[in-house]
């Protein structure tokens, strides 16, 4: 009798074992690349055969909507987590909490692995507490412990580390014995932002970095092809907003205009400013900004609908945001960009790209232009997740996937 017990756990055992290395070769991956400030037409402003076999073999979209501000925290959050920037709470690049007197800014590292500052669920957080190994190379808010959860690989952010390395980082993931190879994997370049900032988006040096972007993007999908998993793995290219031309003729500096003893606080970059009137200035200093040209001015209750942005306590009680193509800045010291970002979400410079290929998408599909608070949807069906509350709508996007 107990050599049959034996001979009956050791089937179970071994059928329990093939059970998991079949399940284990039906699970998919995905890997979303986030290029930073990638323009939804610089594709078309030189050759790019590695991102147009991409386009050929997978899916286009017209463009990627970005939430309001369009700016990189805000937006690279809210890729993850479905959410508008008003509801997850990382409002801009730098803000104020009045709740805990504190600041977040994106160079205080104290501050951006605090897990406290960011809202909503992102989708490592959703992976990892269903069962799915994440890793996050650089993306926004994976090096904070979140919901007391954190990518199972992760690392800590490194401005100058080569784009090469971070290639191969992923490829060893993705390498990794079984029981240890995430599933879905985020990284994240700084390019063309940097060049677009500081060259321009239309300038030869910018036509340059994006030449060599293309390229190390077909040397990841010829690693990615060379991996035995390579058939199951589904690629997705994004960036966080666009980019627009910017003149030293077209500025305005806030000094000719205010009197900053009149504010509590000021906040902000180019081209969002946000203010926090002293009660006995309010009607003084709303007067003197009000009619400035070439910016608006709003109470943040009454912010355009189209941005879903205003509610959140950490956006400050006045939103100066200029015109698109013109500057703010605080006084004449101010530093002045070629290029710049955070304008109107409708403007089209400011929009960014989606690209994907893999078994899960249609071949040289053009998806129509949509928000980035759909991508979250979006990976969680890629991974067979369940979702957890957000603002995007997946029957919006599902018609660029195979049914």
């Amino acid at each position: 009798m107990k050599n049959q017990q034996r001979i009956l756990i050791t089937i179970i055992l071994f059928l329990t074992g093939i059970s998991f290395i079949l399940c284990a070769q039906d699970k998919p991956y995905v890997v979303l690349l986030s290029l930073d400030g990638f323009r939804w037409d610089y594709i078309n402003k030189v050759p790019t055969p590695n991102i147009d076999s991409i386009i050929l073999h997978g899916v286009k979209a017209e463009s990627l909507k970005p939430g309001f501000p369009t700016k990189t925290f805000p937006n690279h959050y809210s890729i993850v987590t479905g959410l508008y920037p008003d509801f997850h709470g990382i409002v801009a690049n730098g803000f104020y909490d009045p709740e805990t007197n504190r600041e977040y800014r994106i160079s205080n590292r104290e501050a951006v692995e605090d897990g406290y500052f960011y809202g909503g669920e992102p989708i490592w957080v959703t992976a990892e507490i269903q069962g799915v190994t994440s890793a996050s190379y650089f993306w926004v808010g994976s090096e904070a412990e979140i919901q007391g959860t954190r990518p199972t690989y992760w690392k800590k952010y490194d401005h100058n580390f080569p784009f090469i390395q971070r290639i191969d980082t992923v490829i060893y993931w993705l390498q990794l014995p079984e029981e240890k190879r995430p599933h879905l994997v985020l990284w994240y370049l700084d390019e063309p932002d940097g060049t677009g900032h500081y060259s321009g988006p239309e300038t030869d040096n910018l036509k340059k970095q994006i030449v060599y972007l293309d390229s190390l993007i077909g040397v990841f999908t010829h690693k990615i092809s060379e991996l035995p998993i390579a058939e199951r793995i589904n690629f997705i290219i994004v960036s966080d907003h666009g980019m627009t031309s910017l003149s030293d003729e077209k500025v305005v500096y806030l000094s000719d205009y205010l009197n900053e003893s009149w504010f509590e606080r000021i906040e902000g970059w180019n081209p969002v400013f946000f203010f926090q009137p002293r009660p006995q200035y309010e009607t003084e200093s709303f007067e003197a900004l009000k009619d400035i040209e070439h910016v608006c001015l709003w109470a943040k209750e009454e912010l355009p609908e189209k941005w879903y942005y205003g509610s959140n306590s950490r956006i400050l009680r006045w939103v100066m945001v200029a015109d698109n193509g013109w500057q703010i800045k605080l006084n004449k010291d101010s530093r002045l960009s070629k290029g710049d970002h955070g304008y109107d979400n409708d403007f089209k410079d400011m929009h960014g790209i989606f690209f994907a290929v893999g078994p899960a998408f249609k071949d040289n599909y053009t998806q129509p232009t949509f928000e980035n608070i759909q991508i979250y949807n979006l990976l969680c069906y890629l991974l067979n997740l369940t979702p957890a509350p957000n603002n995007g709508n997946f029957e919006e996007i599902k018609s660029m996937l195979i049914e």
